[in-house]
Parts: structure tokens; C-alpha cells; sequence
């Protein structure tokens, strides 16, 4: 069975890269993914990107993809849907209908930009026993997941160091905008469990260390001036991992959300979705407080 998938918002790259993938259309064959299609699409208001619009509608149409005019007009055409909006601040209006009628969702990064929706969102997938991911690309990368598949011969992960870029916007200020991949990267090694974060913050650089239970400690450095593709160092037991970002991260992030439409199974929990916004949270806090320590 092939999935019939919806998009809700324009405004990413994501929308037409996503569509290419799964739709086998666009890309090198290496990169398609099976299990599901994008049928159906809609393009709401933008306050991120709204120059980009036009033209990812206009290739999502070269797609087949059809174009409703409201959100509800996807009930019924759809197995699954994807909310596109490249504005963290509108995920928890976007999802909560399809999430409400029953429909298993994906929701791109940032998942939001507040605790308060994140956790609105997580309970409302559990009342209506609805799968729910949200990630970045970082998350399932083949150099991240070849980490935690040795983690039998490497021992724990006892630390990671990240590097990403860290463009910004009014929207999704701080690392909810492009530094979360950054945070996913770290999230994806030694998983749940930070206690506080601080962040010292530089016109073209933000560095912050994370302290994880147990004496873990993690840093996302977002880059601004300078190169700044995204990779990482992980310190485990037995080894330590230098690994750069490999290009195939929308194929394996596409592949985690399938099997999670699929499965009903998320690979990311709920209280873990809350914690990344939470640390996304308190890293602003921490640049507002001269890098002070804040709380997750």
C-alpha cells in the first residue's frame, strides 16, 4: 500500500524536496523513497518566506500534486499529512486539526517555538492515538545513525560537539530557525536527559554547552561567518567519532517518517520533542542573560 500524503504550507524548500523524493521525480534514483506519495497540497499565509511560495506551488503542480484551498479540504484525500510551514510559531495551529480528526503527522523542525505547544501537541497525539515526529535531517543522517548502530563496540556516547549553521529569523529566533540541526545532531547521540544549557552569543557565532545527567556535556556551535557545514565529533567510551554531514540526509529522514505513518510508532518520544524546544528555549534565555546557566 502506498501512503497518500498531504503538505500544509509552502514556504520550505522542504515542500518541493520532500515531494521529489517521494514521488520519485527530480532526483537520482538513490534518493527515492517508497511507501508513500504526496497527493495533495495547501499553501497558507507566510510570514517567513512568502516570496518563496509562488514558485514551490508552481513545482508542486509539475508534480501532479493537487492544490486545495483549505486546510479540511485534505480530510478524505489523505493517509497522512505533512505541515511544511518553515515558521515554528504556527505549528501547533496547522497540526492540531489533523491530529484532532485522527491523522497521523509529521511536523517539520522547528517543531515549535515554545514548551507550551510543544507539549499541547504531544498530548493531543496521545488523546487521539495518533503517530507524531518532528526532526531534523541532522537526526537520522547515515554518519549519526552509523554511531548508534556501533554502539555495541564504541560503548556510550559520553559527549558530542556539533557544528551547524545558524542563520536566524524574527520567527524562530535563537536556534529554533537553522541551528537545530545542530541540537538534533546532539539530541540524536546521547539522547534525552539535559539539565541546563548555556550559550554565549557573538555576531557571527553562537556556542552552547549543554549539561546532560550523568556528566555528559554537549555543544552545538552555530556559524554565521565562516564555513560552517554541518558535522560532528562524538566522545565515546572506546572511540572518538569525526563525521560531516553526507548529503543523504532528507532520504533517511523521509524513510523515519514512512515507517512512522506506517508503524504508528514514533522513533522520537514525546517528552523528547518537548525537551529539544525546551532547549531551544533555554539557549535564547541563556544568550538574553550574557550566557548565564538556564534550566531545561
Amino acid at each position: 500500500m502506498v501512503l497518500r500524503l498531504g503538505i500544509v504550507d509552502c514556504d520550505t524548500s522542504h515542500a518541493v524536496a520532500f515531494t521529489e523524493r517521494l514521488n520519485h521525480a527530480g532526483v537520482g534514483e538513490a534518493h527515492w523513497v517508497d511507501g508513500a506519495r504526496v497527493v495533495a497540497a495547501i499553501s497558507l499565509p507566510s510570514l517567513v518566506s512568502p516570496e518563496r511560495v509562488p514558485r514551490f506551488t508552481a513545482r508542486l503542480r509539475e508534480l501532479d500534486v493537487e492544490l486545495v484551498e483549505r486546510p479540511e479540504d485534505l480530510l478524505g484525500k489523505i493517509d497522512a499529512v505533512l505541515i511544511e510551514s518553515g515558521d515554528g510559531n504556527v505549528h501547533r495551529e496547522r497540526a492540531m486539526p489533523f491530529i484532532e480528526a485522527g491523522v497521523p503527522t509529521w511536523i517539520d523542525k522547528p517543531f515549535t517555538c515554545s514548551t507550551a505547544d510543544a507539549r499541547a501537541l504531544v498530548a493531543a497525539a496521545r488523546a487521539h492515538r495518533v503517530p507524531l515526529l518532528s526532526a531534523s535531517a541532522a537526526r537520522f543522517d547515515l554518519p549519526v545513525q552509523d554511531v548508534l548502530a556501533r554502539r555495541e563496540t564504541i560503548g556510550r556516547v559520553l559527549g558530542v560537539d556539533a557544528s551547524t549553521g545558524a542563520a536566524t529569523h524574527p520567527r524562530n529566533p535563537g536556534f529554533f530557525h537553522y541551528a537545530v540541526h545542530g541540537v538534533e545532531a546532539v539530541y540524536a547521540l546521547p539522547g534525552a536527559g539535559c539539565r541546563r544549557v548555556r550559550c554565549v552569543h557573538h555576531e557571527g557565532t553562537d556556542v552552547a554547552v549543554g549539561e546532560w545527567v550523568g556528566g555528559r556535556l554537549a555543544t552545538v556551535r552555530g556559524i554565521r561567518r565562516g564555513a560552517a557545514r554541518m558535522g560532528f565529533v562524538a566522545f565515546a567510551e572506546k572511540e572518538v567519532i569525526v563525521a560531516k554531514s553526507s548529503g543523504f540526509g532528507y532520504w533517511e529522514l523521509l524513510k523515519a517518517v514512512v515507517r512512522t505513518f506506517e508503524t504508528g510508532e514514533s522513533p522520537v518520544s514525546g517528552e523528547e520533542l518537548i525537551e529539544v524546544v525546551a532547549f531551544q528555549e533555554a539557549v535564547l534565555a541563556s544568550m538574553a542573560r550574557d550566557g548565564a546557566p538556564v534550566a531545561v
